[in-house]
Formats: C-alpha cells, sequence, structure tokens
C-alpha cells in the first residue's frame, strides 16, 4: 500500500521519493515526510484510518481549498501540491509542501502561550471573503453526552450535560482553524514555523478555537497553563463557558485516544492523567 502510495506521490511532485519517514503526533491519518535526491521535502498525508478515511473527500478537499485560500496571508501554512480523493494512491491522498520546525510539547511556559494566543488571534482575523468555510460543527453531540465509566466527578459531567442541553449561545462568526493546539503547531528558535491540519476548518465563535487548545494543554500540561493561555487571548464572558464545556465534552468516551501520539514523541504521561486532567478541566471552567 506504501509503495503504491509513494509511487503517486513521485509522479504527482515531478520527483524521484528517495526517502519516507513516518511523522509523529497525529491519530486521524498517517503522515510522511518525503525526500528527493537534492534533499527537496514534501508531505504525505494519507487517510488509512476510519471514520476519517469514509469522510476523506470533503476533509481532504477542504485542507487543499483552505490551504490555497491562505497563500500569502499572514499565517504560515502548506502548499496544497496534488490531491488524491478516490484513492489511486490506495488511500486517499494529499500531497503538500514541507514547513521547517517541530513541535514543542513539552513547553507551556508564558512566552509560547503569548505567542501561540497571537498566532490563533492572527487566524481568526483572516478574512476569507466570499470563499468562507463551513459552519463549526459540534463533537459533543447528544450521543456524547453519556457518563464515563471512569468518572472521579460525575456531579461535574452531569453540570456540562445540562449546559449543553440549553441553545448555543449568539455569536461573531470567525474563521477557525478548528483543530488547533500545539500538536498542530511547528516552531523553530522559538518562533513559529508553520499550522497544519486544516481538514476541519470551519466559520464560528472563536471562543471554539480557544478553548480546543486550552484543553489540550490542560491534558497535557494541568488546568493552569490552559487558564493562562485563556486569559492571553483575550477576556473570557459568561457565554464562552458554553464552547468551553462543549470542547471537554468532544473527548468523550475517553479522552486518552491523544495520549498515544503524545507519549511518541516523548512526553511521559499516563491514560489516568489525562482523564483526571479533562475532568478538572471541565470542573474548572464550571465553576470559574
Amino acid at each position: 500500500m506504501t509503495e503504491r502510495a509513494l509511487t503517486w506521490a513521485a509522479e504527482q511532485w515531478g520527483r524521484e521519493v528517495r526517502r519516507a519517514d513516518l511523522l509523529h503526533g497525529g491519530w486521524t491519518s498517517t503522515m510522511l515526510r518525503l525526500t528527493d535526491a537534492d534533499g527537496e521535502r514534501a508531505v504525505l498525508r494519507l487517510m488509512t484510518r476510519e471514520p476519517w478515511r469514509r469522510h476523506a473527500r470533503e476533509l481532504l478537499g477542504r485542507e487543499a481549498a483552505v490551504q490555497a485560500l491562505l497563500a500569502g496571508s499572514a499565517v504560515p501554512a502548506p502548499t496544497s501540491l496534488a490531491l488524491d480523493l478516490d484513492g489511486r494512491a490506495g488511500d486517499p491522498a494529499h500531497l503538500m509542501s514541507w514547513l521547517p520546525g517541530r513541535l514543542e510539547l513539552a513547553r507551556c511556559d508564558e512566552d509560547l502561550l503569548a505567542r501561540l494566543a497571537a498566532l490563533l488571534g492572527r487566524i481568526h482575523d483572516f478574512d476569507p471573503g466570499d470563499r468562507r468555510p463551513r459552519r463549526y460543527q459540534s463533537w459533543a453531540p447528544p450521543a456524547k453526552r453519556t457518563m464515563p465509566d471512569w468518572a472521579r466527578r460525575p456531579a461535574t459531567w452531569r453540570a456540562a450535560f445540562d449546559v449543553l442541553a440549553a441553545p448555543p449561545p449568539s455569536y461573531d462568526g470567525r474563521f477557525l482553524h478548528r483543530d488547533f493546539h500545539l500538536g498542530n503547531v511547528l516552531w523553530s528558535d522559538g518562533e513559529v514555523t508553520g499550522v497544519v491540519d486544516w481538514v476541519e476548518t470551519s466559520w464560528g465563535p472563536a471562543a471554539l478555537d480557544v478553548a480546543h487548545a486550552a484543553t489540550y494543554l490542560a491534558m497535557m500540561h494541568g488546568p493552569e497553563p490552559a487558564a493562562l493561555f485563556e486569559s492571553l487571548c483575550g477576556p473570557v464572558d459568561e457565554g464562552d463557558r458554553y464552547w468551553r464545556v462543549m470542547d471537554v465534552v468532544g473527548y468523550l468516551p475517553d479522552p486518552v485516544k491523544v495520549a498515544q501520539p503524545w507519549r511518541d514523541q516523548g512526553i511521559d504521561i499516563t491514560d489516568a492523567t489525562v482523564r483526571d486532567r479533562l475532568e478538572r478541566r471541565l470542573d474548572a471552567v464550571l465553576t470559574s
């Protein structure tokens, strides 16, 4: 399967692929860094995992369109090079430019969080004109609002489900990455060099993007860095609580799916810690 994908990528890229290195950190796709004889690089996304493979036409098509939209903007996104929505590569595939830098998952100091907040602000300020992306989708539908069997704070989860039973608050729509977090930002010498994974780009409340990055920080590093990041993004008002709760509940029935990619990157974290921190994050959101 990989050989078929590499053959397709080489044909589209117009270069011989000398190396294909697996990139770690994600869990929806197989990501490969391709290198040619001259050292030039590209990145190949293969939609190999369900349920994302089943929706690859929409997801990859959106990613390519968003990358074209962001070209030349203040947001450092990859450039789409080729798209295979029909599986000629063996799986639906997206070939895109390689961006330098690496993930900074172990850091959560104020300087990094401030730069992360400023970057998210640039994304939200981007004006897509008449090419506005789709409306945001909730990742916490009613079917997910079920008490997890690992819960230690059942009253907190019941309160969260009550919050989401109400209609969502009004909001001013903004351009959202929709899956913005440390695992999708590249850094070099303390500076951001790229933002990747644009398959979920949407139009919706800026607070939803902020909440998603904060939940990620809370699970990886604890509630305090999450709260600091939120404060750096601007004032948190009462209406934002809905979006913050929505994001936490979106990780049900179990957030541990995110932990293995972190461990692959050298983060020492257990499943129990991830669950506990998610609950603590939810408790902090509901009591703030």
